[in-house]
């Protein structure tokens, strides 16, 4: 059985380093769109139409599951993509843990892109699931685009300024982009002692894995991983071997050896 994720971009790499992690015989395939990246600044339509057609390409390959790992496609897209499949294709959306963090923490913060930040999706999460916590946007400016690029850097000073503006007192942060927790460590090392981190992307590959095995079929694959970059067969990104993750998934530098962001 193959299990689609699709993204923009990086975002996709924990979710599917659980998978490997959990099911390491499972047939995975990577779909990100290197030539439409970033989603999340894109007018809605265009990343419904993105999202739909790059699902018809997983399902054209053999996916019989679907992973959308990434809060922008989840949000514009996943009613419309199980519109497309039918019942008989799973399709696991991404929600940020709002909910388990707002149950664990009274003051909490959400650190998402600018764009999810400012969203009326976010809003609403925070108004449903936020109970009597004290929730805070913190719109983290440029990380998403620097993970993207493995520029540890521009992340280490994106991270720095987020925890800045960060209220205090703050005990929980909830990682509202799938690419954040690929710098989970970085993360915690510029927060106070004792702030709990949220982040979605094992519950995500345990939910797939559930509705996967709820289809009856077999599962046992090679364990391989294949890659469409917009459509186009590929490789991880190089800057994917920044990551614990993504060289789990078989990502390479691109010449020499890479500095490593650290990670759980």
């Amino acid at each position: 059985m193959i299990v689609a994720l699709i993204d923009s971009g990086l975002g996709l790499l924990p979710t599917a380093a659980w998978l490997r992690t959990l099911r390491p015989d499972l047939d995975l395939l990577l779909l990100n769109d290197p030539d439409g990246a970033p989603w999340g600044p894109k007018p809605e339509q265009w990343v419904v139409d993105r999202v739909l057609d790059t699902a018809r390409l997983a399902l054209a390959e053999g996916a019989e599951v679907i992973v959308l790992p990434c809060n922008t496609a989840s949000v514009t897209a996943l009613e419309q993509v199980r519109a497309m499949v039918g019942d008989g294709v799973p399709v696991i959306g991404t929600v940020p843990a709002i909910k388990p963090a707002a149950a664990a923490c009274s003051k909490v913060a959400v650190w998402a892109t600018a764009a999810t930040t400012a969203s009326a999706y976010q809003a609403d999460l925070i108004a449903r699931f936020g109970g009597d916590a004290d929730i805070t946007g913190v719109a983290c400016h440029g990380l998403a685009d620097a993970i993207d690029r493995g520029d540890l850097p521009v992340i280490a000073e994106a991270i720095a300024d987020a925890a800045a503006r960060t209220p205090a007192d703050t005990e929980g942060i909830v990682l509202g982009c799938t690419h954040y927790p690929l710098v989970l460590d970085d993360i915690l090392a510029a927060l106070p002692p004792g702030v709990r981190v949220f982040d979605s992307a094992e519950a995500v590959a345990g939910q797939t894995l559930r509705r996967m095995d709820a289809l009856g079929r077999p599962t046992a694959g090679r364990g391989t991983v294949r890659v469409l970059a917009s459509g186009r067969p590929a490789q991880l990104p190089s800057a994917a071997a920044a990551f614990d993750s993504g060289r789990l998934l078989g990502a390479l530098p691109a010449t020499g050896p890479v500095a490593t962001a650290p990670q759980r």
